[in-house]
């Protein structure tokens, strides 16, 4: 084939691989979770931040992601390694709930496709980090929760920087809530206080009606510090803060050891020593100190009820929030038969043009197929609503070429979605050349790690200096459930 982006062309051009590619995207992205258990908890515990550095072993199991790799039905804490053992297969006899663990080397993502994205889960917890978190991944932790996330942080004292990078786990943790794209003005109202306080029994708050005190997993009357801090609140800034258990002679705002808090539709608590959730048992060569069943407090039945109180009363978080959901299809002029309407494109992008047959109607978005270096663009701003757990876009693609090459990608089309200052989020797929093929293919992309936000779907077609590919988009639909 060949001639310009305004002659009519047959299109013949097909790839045998293309089976293939559409396979890999549906096992990729997949066009909608199925949806989860009303009494199903979908727990992530970090891994991917030092919580083995030094005498640290912050693992619910040496087998990560998934601890029933270890034992699949573990009856005792020795059943699984690692000094969070217990909490972990204290959740898993207890039924409900669905663990798994980033592994170190990971990164902390929402809204992609990988099986330990923030997305599939309810709750995140933070068991006392000891790297600093990147950009993109507080920007990820902070989205999970403002969509309807759990997020558990359990902090140890100032000094306790225990792979020695210069960052410990208060200094982490403040610059999670102080420093980051989304919401940097004291989101869930409270900072973490800059001590190290050898020894204290926190007692509870005098509430019967709080379910973290009061859950399913037995009452809360105190809790231990060896080696600790606490937390300053500012109801000021967030009215949610709440100080649960406190300090010996604190009360109010000044020396909360245990707080829970809200932020958008998620839920945050806050613990100040890692040495409560420590079982005394993990691997080799680490000095650990067992809390857990230390007789003086009752720190399991806090961890185990404020994991219950993040994940929510059955709820799908990640994302999913708590509010309510009317299944709709989200997108203006989603056939573009109304012209450019709706949609922000480049010149000549919506067309009735005959050089490229619409899918159904006259109209479609033909991006690229020039022949000459050229870049062009398609886009819809559109709020996801925050009640939703799926969202999923689709789309009819045709890629018609001159290229003759199998191998090399010479002109491209992203998927994107973007935030209301313009920057990308993620690019959720990319088609070349290389996907040339008969006909229209129907493409299916996860939007869920998104719900509850302005986000906007973005098109990008560029092409190379010589011989035109064109990318001709068809028949849109964002679907949220």
């Amino acid at each position: 084939m060949s001639g310009s982006r305004r002659s009519p062309r047959s299109l013949t051009t097909a790839l045998a691989g293309i089976g293939l590619l559409v396979t890999a995207a549906a096992l990729q992205f997949g066009a909608a979770a199925p949806a989860h258990a009303a009494t199903t908890h979908r727990i992530l515990f970090d891994n991917a931040h030092a919580e083995t550095a030094g005498n640290a072993d912050w693992i619910i199991s040496t087998s990560q992601p998934d601890p029933l790799g270890q034992d699949s039905t573990p009856s005792a804490e020795t059943d699984w390694t690692g000094a969070l053992s217990s909490w972990g297969v204290s959740l898993q006899k207890a039924g409900g709930y669905s663990l798994k663990t980033l592994p170190s080397g990971s990164a902390l993502n929402y809204g992609g496709s990988s099986a330990t994205d923030l997305s599939n889960f309810d709750t995140l917890v933070l068991p006392e980090p000891n790297t600093l978190f990147t950009t993109a991944e507080k920007t990820a932790i902070m989205n999970f929760v403002k969509n309807g996330g759990g997020l558990f942080m359990i902090s140890d004292h100032t000094g306790a920087d225990r792979n020695n990078d210069g960052q410990d786990a208060v200094e982490i943790l403040n610059d999670l809530m102080t420093n980051n794209s989304v919401d940097s003005t004291d989101p869930f109202g409270f900072s973490i206080d800059s001590l190290s306080i050898g020894s204290d029994h926190p007692s509870a708050i005098s509430d019967s009606t709080d379910p973290v005190l009061h859950g399913s997993f037995g009452t809360v009357s105190k809790s231990l510090i060896a080696s600790g801090t606490t937390a300053t609140l500012k109801p000021a800034d967030n009215p949610s803060v709440k100080g649960l258990l406190y300090r010996t002679g604190y009360s109010g705002n000044t020396g909360a050891f245990f707080l829970t808090s809200t932020f958008g539709s998620g839920r945050v608590a806050f613990w100040g020593d890692s040495s409560p959730i420590d079982d005394g048992t993990g691997q080799s060569g680490n000095t650990l100190y067992d809390g857990w069943n230390d007789t003086s407090a009752t720190n399991a039945a806090l961890a185990l009820n404020a994991t219950a109180f993040l994940a929510g009363s059955g709820t799908t978080g990640g994302g999913g929030g708590t509010g309510t959901c009317t299944a709709a299809q989200l997108l203006g002029n989603n056939g573009f038969e109304s012209g450019a309407t709706a949609w922000t494109a480049s010149g000549g992008v919506i067309t009735n043009d005959s050089g490229e047959a619409a899918r159904t109607g006259s109209y479609k978005a033909w991006l690229s197929g020039y022949g000459s270096a050229h870049t062009d663009t398609l886009a819809q701003t559109v709020t996801i609503p925050a009640g939703c757990t799926n969202a999923v876009l689709s789309f009819y693609l045709h890629v018609d070429t001159d290229e003759t090459t199998t191998s090399t990608a010479y002109d491209t089309l992203k998927a994107q979605v973007l935030d209301s200052g313009g920057t990308v989020l993620s690019t959720l797929a990319t088609y070349s050349n290389l996907n040339a093929a008969s006909g229209y293919t129907q493409r299916s992309l996860s939007l869920a790690g998104y719900v509850g936000q302005t986000v906007t779907v973005k098109f990008t077609g560029t092409e190379g200096s010589t011989l035109q590919t064109s990318f001709v988009i068809d028949d849109t639909a964002l679907n949220v459930s």
